[in-house]
């Protein structure tokens, strides 16, 4: 059966229709109402998400930013900075990933931009880095547990960078328990809850602080990933996507 695939780039006018391929079957939830209006505001900033679809069904995206509005915890400015870039299970291995990875390519020498970059890591729900060292990226930069910035320059000028304070970045939100949260993904907004519930299961009093603009993130996060994060005890318990019964697990430790 021949596959029939087209890109299309959602922006302001069409995100209703489109979606932003994420959670699109729980449009009702608080988590993809809080991320389309967080789009909104990125799209005056230059934000591009672009969706793949085989057959007209959506099989991956990349989502994209000019590196100064990026929400990681990077300094990537002049370059086209990629937030996400994801295959579902079925469609992988059928050069999706690269034909979206182009596209942000051709857009970043198009207007002018000095390369690409993306975060990457391994063993979490973050791309890794196969797919972009094939199309000629290198590590310019490594964070704490796993993180890598890779980036694809097109001329002689300064890579992007990632702070290396991260214990400083730690010690500003105390020994309490506390989550770190953007509306960047519409997972989180469950996870947040995720963390309260675990809070109350061990009867650990949980603060929540919210990164409301790209600079908090860059500035504040304490991890290169940037929109998520739960801290306790001056420790990084979670910086990625974990269920309660997990986050349970890693708190109980610092009880023993």
């Amino acid at each position: 059966m021949n596959e029939e695939v087209e890109i299309l780039t959602a922006n302001a006018e069409n995100i209703e229709r489109l979606g932003f391929f994420c959670y699109k079957s729980k449009s009702k939830t608080s988590g993809y109402k809080k991320k389309l209006a967080w789009l909104r505001q990125r799209f005056t900033e230059g934000m591009r998400i672009k969706i793949l679809y085989e057959n007209s069904r959506s099989k991956a995206f990349i989502e994209y930013i000019p590196g100064e509005y990026a929400w990681r915890a990077v300094d990537a400015k002049n370059y086209l900075f990629v937030h996400c870039l994801w295959v579902v299970g079925r469609a992988k291995g059928k050069g999706y990933g690269s034909r979206l990875l182009d596209e942000c390519i051709q857009d970043a020498r198009a207007e002018g931009f000095d390369g690409v970059a993306m975060l990457t890591s391994s063993g979490n729900w973050l791309a890794g880095s196969d797919l972009l060292l094939k199309h000629g990226f290198e590590v310019v930069a490594q964070a704490p547990p796993s993180f890598e910035l890779l980036a694809l320059g097109f001329r002689q000028a300064a890579f992007p960078t990632l702070p290396h304070d991260w214990d400083d970045r730690l010690q500003k939100f105390g020994r309490d328990m506390t989550v770190i949260y953007t509306d960047q993904c519409p997972y989180i907004d469950r996870l947040v809850q995720a963390v309260f519930n675990a809070g109350r299961e061990l009867g650990v009093e949980v603060h929540a602080v919210e990164f409301h603009d790209c600079e908090q993130v860059q500035r504040n996060a304490p991890s290169a990933y940037g929109v998520y994060s739960v801290i306790y005890r001056g420790a990084l318990m979670s910086y990625h996507p974990i269920g309660k019964q997990d986050l349970i697990k890693r708190l109980k430790t610092c009880f023993e």
